[in-house]
């Protein structure tokens, strides 16, 4: 267990906040939940082609509504117009919000029988455990499913990881300078005083999981020093590189990008150095109204026309070269795959992080949703 400074150390340092909200743990699990047989080998894998898959899903009605975590509305269009391109007459419904708000709508919804999506697409990893604890999850195998990297996957088919993640921060080189290599101990140099935008680490778990290894790595006085950055912070992982490829700031911490070509950002996974990554998990629900069609969706994120075509050239398959300049990401020991998970499943643990930086930075007085973040923490 991390050791965490005092309050009175942390007020000392000119956090100068009161933490308002309490800390919530995990909701407790129900009473009649039946948590699913460990190691049972569940089917084999889809033979069905694509094409196979499109016409029964059409014959089942023709619809499919997905949940994906993201941070705005519009982030997974790209996804929206790719699958309407490949199978036009399949009525999709994607829609995007951030993670620890998709989750409770599937739990209310679970709660009053009135499930909407068929597909959840989120990067809060210990739901997928709970709700496969709780039978919620329909344990189906896509084709490429043996391919896939084991951790990136629950034996069982419950749940598979259609995408690999990596959040660190990044920085232009037009305004740092394209021969200087910043690292995140860097940062705390007062020359980038007001220069650096991040999101919020306690708004976003994997943000949080991000700054909790600066903090292990580089100590709690490097943290007291970045908050004397005057960082500029804002809900979303989306904001630092936005501010970066904007002109807006020269650094933009808690975000994702890619670390192969001729950008004139660089995003920074150097050895020695921590960022962190995973799987973006996703799963066909058990009550889904349309599960051919959720079948479908799954078989198509895994294929390897997809997966070649990720946006930072990592995919989650151990088939799938990535390009020249980068490894599986799982060849990272910097990436923090394993500690993730384990990270995401202690929410009293996740609260304590929280609630540190939260004093650390004086985010409570600018909490972008009050009263709405003590309510389901985690991003």
């Amino acid at each position: 267990m991390p050791s965490f400074p005092s309050r009175r150390r942390v007020l000392a340092v000119g956090a100068g906040a009161a933490l308002g909200a309490g800390a919530l743990g995990t909701s407790a699990l129900p009473a009649t939940a039946s948590p699913a047989a460990p190691g049972r080998s569940v089917g084999r894998e889809e033979t069905r082609s694509l094409d196979e898959l499109y016409r029964a899903a059409l014959a089942e009605g023709g619809k499919l509504v997905v949940y994906a975590g993201g941070d705005t509305p519009t982030q997974q269009d790209g996804t929206k117009a790719a699958f309407r391109d490949r199978f036009p007459d399949i009525d999709l419904t994607l829609i995007v919000d951030y993670s620890k708000y998709h989750d409770v709508r599937v739990d209310n919804q679970f709660a009053t029988d009135t499930l909407v999506p068929d597909v959840v697409q989120f990067q809060t990893l210990h739901d997928f455990d709970r709700w496969n604890w709780q039978g919620r999850l329909l344990h189906y195998k896509p084709a490429g499913f043996s391919k896939v990297y084991d951790k990136f996957k629950d034996p069982d088919g419950a749940w598979v990881a259609t995408g690999a993640i990596a959040f660190s921060f990044l920085y232009s080189t037009t305004a740092v300078g394209s021969d200087v290599r910043l690292t995140p101990r860097d940062l705390v140099d007062p020359k980038w005083k007001g220069r650096i935008a991040s999101s919020y680490p306690h708004d976003d778990d994997a943000v949080l999981y991000l700054y909790s290894l600066y903090a292990r790595t580089y100590g709690w006085d490097w943290v007291a020093r970045l908050a004397a950055q005057d960082v500029r912070f804002a809900r979303g992982s989306n904001t630092p590189g936005e501010a970066v490829f904007g002109g807006q700031k020269a650094i933009g911490i808690g975000t994702a990008g890619s670390a192969v070509g001729s950008s004139p950002v660089r995003f920074v996974i150097d050895d020695g150095h921590p960022f962190m990554a995973w799987g973006q998990r996703t799963a066909v629900l058990k009550q889904a109204r349309n599960s051919t069609a959720a079948k479908l969706f799954l078989n198509w994120q895994l294929s390897t026309e997809r997966q070649n075509g990720s946006f930072n050239g990592w995919s989650v398959r151990t088939d799938v070269t990535p390009p020249a300049g980068l490894k599986p990401i799982w060849e990272y020991p910097n990436a923090h795959l394993d500690g993730f998970p384990r990270f995401m499943a202690d929410r009293a643990e996740v609260e304590r992080w929280k609630q540190t930086f939260a004093l650390y930075f004086g985010e409570v007085k600018g909490d972008p949703t009050p009263g709405v973040l003590g309510l389901h923490p985690g991003a």
